[in-house]
């Protein structure tokens, strides 16, 4: 790839992480190397079985991993969390400079800001400091404007009607 650009799917409707699936799968299929990372990921899920198949070519790891949600977090339990990410993204920032890749994939990370385990300023500086050649992609739900500016694609993923709504529970195979 010539040219890597910034991508961010954000938004309160259902799709994100599919999205940036999507993309990696496209671009494995094409000879590309992918990394995907997610934040805040505790449960196991279709894409992490999926994801053993096309391995080596994408990866993906789980950082900050939690089996709670974070509003049932205590601040020691948070405290903790953050002490783990920080240690993660040294490794990140580690393995990015050891084997480069050609997509990277942050998944939640607006998550992992929003809930202060990171900040703007780290996330800018990845965008910045991003290898020319890399296409980074960037999910979740309220995307800092700051982290907007810097994105060359922006994709708002919007609820309009959900099945949730009605009770319908996360379903094996669809949701995870």
């Amino acid at each position: 790839m010539q040219k890597g650009y910034v991508q961010v799917y954000t938004g309160d409707g259902k799709g994100k992480t599919t999205a940036a699936l999507g993309a990696g799968l496209r671009a494995v299929g094409r000879g590309l190397r992918v990394m995907m990372v997610q934040f805040l990921k505790g449960r196991h899920t279709g894409e992490l079985e999926a994801l053993k198949r096309l391995a080596p070519e994408f990866q993906i790891l789980r950082f900050a991993e939690t089996k709670k949600f974070f509003n049932e977090m205590d601040q020691g339990e948070i405290e903790e969390l953050k002490a783990i990410l920080m240690e993660e993204m040294e490794n990140l920032n580690d393995l990015l400079k050891e084997s480069p890749y050609d997509v990277l994939i942050l998944d939640e990370i607006m998550g992992a800001m929003q809930n202060g385990l990171i900040s703007e300023e780290e996330v800018s500086d990845i965008i910045k400091n991003k290898a020319p050649n890399m296409e980074l992609i960037l999910t979740g739900r309220n995307l800092p404007e700051a982290i907007a500016r810097q994105a060359d694609l922006i994709t708002e993923m919007k609820n309009i009607k959900h099945y949730s709504d009605k009770g319908v529970a996360a379903r094996v195979g669809i949701e995870m």
